[in-house]
């Protein structure tokens, strides 16, 4: 399923273009690996989906010469934030890259300290540098600036949206991340395998299974482990109520964009009701502690099967109660409909995955066109709606939580015998895999290098969230500033996956 081919990194512009086919063959993943203890090299990796395979790119950049590669991004759009963050971590220059401003680490970060080079001191006190941030706007009469962020009125994450605009209509929005950046790509090196699965684990709260399965299964393919069918089953079963819970909560968020209180409410209801199941089902709410390498952690209970039986009979027909207040209410309509529009195009030039590509026109969904664990043994679908806009968005949305519902009852009334877990062995130094799974945002890629004994090497982490973001800045402008909670909140995407 993944081929690799190896090049200079010289190269790298003509091969990646050669693939990529003017869009045919998307980018799935670009970064970089400090491989100089190894060969003397740094070594630059692009992953691109070619139909139902990975062509894994392998571009080698000697250390002794000019720390440069050629950019992709002047072709290849969802190339700008992966170069930047190589830049940023490795100092490695993408040579024509139209925007090198900072990524990951901001203007309070020295230059020339690049913390995933081999040889960063990880108990360096780094001092704090004062460099400039320029944010992009547009300058003209009558266009003034309206900043918002990176403290915002609710209890979420920071993020810095600047919005450039004439009169009520937007013009163009530039956002700033990553302003809590945890560094743990960097943490994990030398861990073991299985410890520092619980800092991956935790990469983010709402997509902590997501997160758990890919790295798993990096793990297990390189130990050419094999993970008994009821484990794959009762991985399944936490992957949907985590999906499940994630677009309910979601949907009712959405309506938080126009203030409309009762699917709010509604929405957080039903969300708790799920999120109780999970506690029952593995001890956290968050579904954190089932899945470990090899395998899961526990069974589940008889009580806690009928649980959940019980919890969607319930939970199918509240949640059409909430749809049906949504689908005729026309002034609802008018809010969501052609509202933050993601053209099909730009969702392709820009790699947007999950519910925000679905919503776009673009058919995809890593459990049926890269299938893992027990999913080609279930039956389900993937909604697609082709008007790019909110309604798109949300409406995708609800089409999965009855699909999700089916998915689940499928999982545990087809349960099957067998034991929890397989022993992780010992995995070859310096192998590689990619690890993969569906979060409720979308693929979520995990590649992982082993060190000697059963360590990490290098991970790299790229969550639904990363490839995402982008769009909003393309869904923003013609809108109003009012409108853009909405446009936002139909994402609903993880700043934490950014602050890995």
């Amino acid at each position: 399923m993944i081929e690799q081919l190896n090049i200079e990194a010289q190269e790298l512009r003509t091969v990646a273009y050669s693939i990529y086919q003017e869009g045919q063959n998307g980018l799935l993943a670009m970064f970089a690996n400090d491989e100089r203890p190894l060969n003397g090299a740094y070594a630059i990796y692009c992953a691109f989906a070619t139909g139902r395979e990975i062509q894994l790119v392998r571009a080698r950049l000697a250390a002794g010469g000019p720390l440069e590669f050629p950019s992709i991004t002047p072709n290849i759009s969802a190339a700008a934030w992966y170069e930047r963050e190589i830049h940023d971590l490795f100092g490695l220059t993408p040579a024509g890259h139209p925007d090198l401003r900072p990524l990951v680490l901001h203007e309070n970060w020295p230059e020339q300290l690049y913390p995933l080079r081999k040889d960063y001191q990880t108990d360096l006190a780094v001092p704090t540098a004062n460099r400039n941030y320029p944010m992009a706007g547009v300058e003209g009469e009558g266009v003034f600036e309206v900043p918002v962020g990176p403290i915002h009125a609710g209890i979420i994450e920071p993020g810095h949206f600047r919005f450039s605009q004439m009169g009520e209509r937007i013009l163009r929005l530039d956002a700033k991340m990553f302003f809590l950046h945890r560094g743990i790509e960097k943490a994990v090196e030398g861990r073991p395998l299985e410890q520092a699965f619980y800092q991956v684990e935790r990469i983010s709260g709402v997509c902590a299974v997501a997160h758990s399965l890919s790295y798993c299964h990096a793990v297990e393919k390189l130990a050419n482990v094999e993970v008994p069918i009821r484990a794959l089953y009762l991985r399944a079963l936490a992957a949907e109520l985590e999906r499940l819970y994630n677009h309910v909560g979601d949907i009712g968020n959405l309506c938080a964009g126009m203030g409309f209180a009762v699917p709010i409410m509604a929405g957080a209801r039903m969300k708790e009701a799920i999120m109780t199941v999970n506690e029952a089902f593995t001890g956290s709410r968050f579904l954190r502690g089932m899945i470990v390498p090899g395998g899961v952690r526990k069974d589940i209970a008889d009580q806690t099967a009928r649980q959940i039986r019980v919890m969607l009979d319930e939970l199918e027909p509240d949640f059409a109660g909430l749809i049906r207040l949504l689908r005729p209410n026309d002034e609802f309509l008018e809010r969501v409909n052609t509202t933050g529009v993601v053209p099909r195009q730009a969702a392709l030039d820009l790699g947007v995955v999950g519910v925000g590509a679905r919503a776009s026109g673009v058919d995809t969904d890593m459990r049926r066109d890269y299938p893992y664990g027990c999913y080609p043994e279930l039956k389900f679908t993937v909604p697609v709606y082709t008007s790019g806009d909110v309604a798109a968005r949300l409406w995708v949305r609800v089409d999965e939580v009855y699909q999700t519902i089916g998915l689940i009852r499928q999982i545990v009334d087809g349960l099957p015998d067998g034991p929890l877990k397989a022993e992780i062995g010992p995995i070859p130094a310096y192998s590689s895999s990619f690890g993969w799974s569906e979060s409720s945002q979308g693929s979520n890629l995990h590649w992982l290098m082993a060190g000697e004994n059963n360590t990490i090497y290098r991970l790299f982490v790229r969550a639904a969230a990363y490839p995402n973001w982008p769009a909003l800045t393309v869904a923003a402008p013609g809108n109003i500033i009012p409108d853009f909670p909405l446009v936002n909140k139909s994402y609903e995407l993880s700043y934490a996956c950014l602050d890995r």
